[in-house]
């Protein structure tokens, strides 16, 4: 399909153009006097007009790295997986790369509030256009909405990009809508393409977010008692604004390989809510030897409370050596955590997954503990077996399920446009099953942590009732007392309880919910 904007400038949202299509090549004559147009001015931002064939072919290698990573994320691939090594492979480090980071999942979170916007310029809907060139347009249009990028060098790079990777044919389109998005603020887009009289539709458009994620997100608030019928509105925007901010960058420093004094003479800040936690504020966490040798990594604080909750949790199985069990390790970020914590206490944590694939990304997350001298098992085997084939073996279990991700959208940009309700279904039966042979796997008098990267009903509280009330061994205890900040004291606003949600807009960390079982003895 072409990517021609409307020729008719009548045509609701065309842009405002003297020139005019002569072939199917994209190319433009210039008006008709033979005038190259003026240079034009809106408020404070200048524009460019030169024609896009006078511009040039390329970009600059920030920008191409954001675009190859879009298109990858666009056939499956996560962004915060693929970033990092474009970056590497393209040399590009510093400022630049936090321009391509910015870049990337900037346009990546608010593609449904740009794609209006795209749509309007172009007069005509996003699904018109070509899938590579609306990368493209999504790029630029957070630059000039998003960024502080001036208007001028917004458009000029982004049809440059647009030649470079869409084709020279591309630029006219890129071009035109460019100047036409460039011409009004994002207010004035927001009142343009925010729709009316839903309340939820305009928070989802304003906010970008799909509507069936903001009425789980609500009813979320409201189900873990977040959320009054006074305050859920305020508490609803709050949240879905910060999953649109840039997550911080938390590093934990695994005990035993690793301080958080360690971490902090290099350049981080200790943690306020986790006590082997740090925070970089700024730089390539991979600068840090610690982090570089895997006696630290780059981990959410929710995720490490969560470990230290399961390690910190009483049991009463008599066993002097403990036996740990990590249901769904992959890819091994809580498994290092809880080794490490283990090992100080003699005991030996067993990490499963299902695949291959993800067995070898936890040995690979594993390797410093592993060549530090702990005692760990790592292992390829369908959780949902191990309940019968090795039952009542281990002391404590964590399931950290699989989810639809809900809760991590500040560092998983694109899974709001990837899941969809029909994802809980199939989610929630997994879910179930995992943590029945959790449970069958556990011994008499030991625990079991569930814990989702989502806050989702459907996800979290009743998939723990469900199971929990089929059954007479296992019951659900109050997990709050387990949430300790660095200084020892309880975190605040978890939850009505016995469950615990963490919050975003809250807490500062990912939606990680947790629910603790202790098995009956």
């Amino acid at each position: 399909m072409s990517d021609q904007p409307p020729d008719s400038p009548s045509s609701p949202g065309a842009p405002d153009r003297p020139e005019r299509h002569v072939d199917g090549s994209g190319e433009r004559r210039r008006d008709a006097a033979g005038r190259q147009r003026p240079e034009r001015k809106h408020g404070n931002l200048e524009r460019s007009v030169t024609r896009p064939a006078e511009r040039s072919r390329t970009t600059d290698p920030a920008r191409l790295a954001a675009y190859t990573v879009l298109r990858a994320v666009s056939g499956g691939a996560y962004a915060n997986l693929e970033l990092p090594k474009e970056l590497r492979d393209k040399g590009i480090r510093g400022r630049d790369a936090a321009f391509a980071t910015e870049l990337t999942y900037g346009a990546t979170r608010l593609r449904g509030l740009y794609d209006p916007i795209i749509a309007a310029a172009a007069g005509r809907p996003v699904s018109a256009i070509d899938e590579n060139v609306l990368d493209t347009l999504r790029l630029g249009a957070h630059q000039l909405l998003g960024m502080r990028v001036a208007a001028h060098a917004a458009v000029d790079e982004t049809v440059g990009l647009a030649r470079l990777v869409n084709g020279a044919s591309a630029g006219g389109f890129v071009n035109a809508v460019m100047r036409r998005i460039s011409e009004k603020d994002l207010d004035t887009w927001i009142a343009q393409v925010v729709p009316t009289g839903d309340p939820i539709a305009a928070l989802a458009t304003r906010h970008s977010h799909p509507e069936w994620v903001v009425r789980a997100l609500r009813a979320a608030l409201v189900g873990h008692g977040a959320s009054t019928a006074e305050t859920i509105d305020a508490d609803l925007e709050a949240l879905l604004v910060s999953d649109n901010a840039a997550a911080k960058v938390s590093l934990v420093a695994r005990p035993g390989l690793c301080e958080v004094e360690e971490l902090t003479r290099a350049g981080a800040a200790p943690s306020l809510l986790s006590r082997v936690g740090a925070i970089l504020d700024s730089g390539d966490p991979g600068s840090i030897s610690a982090v570089r040798s895997g006696r630290a990594a780059v981990q959410d604080e929710g995720s490490q409370l969560v470990a230290l909750a399961v390690a910190a949790a009483a049991v009463n199985t008599g066993a002097e050596h403990e036996m740990w069990l990590d249901l769904c390790a992959g890819p091994g970020g809580k498994a290092a955590l809880l080794a490490t914590l283990g090992a100080s206490r003699g005991a030996t944590l067993y990490a499963n997954e299902i695949s291959e694939h993800r067995t070898e990304l936890v040995r690979q997350t594993l390797d410093a503990a592993i060549d530090s001298g702990l005692e760990v098992m790592i292992g390829t085997s369908d959780g949902r077996e191990i309940g019968e084939d090795e039952p009542e073996t281990y002391d404590r279990v964590l399931v950290d399920a699989p989810c639809t991700g809900l809760g991590a959208l500040r560092r998983r940009p694109e899974a709001r446009w990837r899941r969809t309700t029909d994802d809980l279904a199939e989610l929630g039966v997994l879910q179930r099953a995992l943590l029945v042979s959790a449970i069958e796997a556990t011994k008499p008098g030991g625990i079991i942590g569930y814990a989702t990267c989502s806050p989702h009903l459907a996800e979290t509280r009743f998939v723990v009732s469900d199971v929990v009330k089929k059954r007479q061994d296992v019951e659900i205890a109050d997990a709050r007392d387990l949430f300790l900040d660095a200084d020892g004291k309880p975190v605040e606003r978890l939850g009505e309880g016995p469950f615990v949600q963490l919050w975003p807009h809250v807490h500062g960390t990912d939606a990680m919910f947790f629910a603790l079982l202790r098995k009956h003895t």
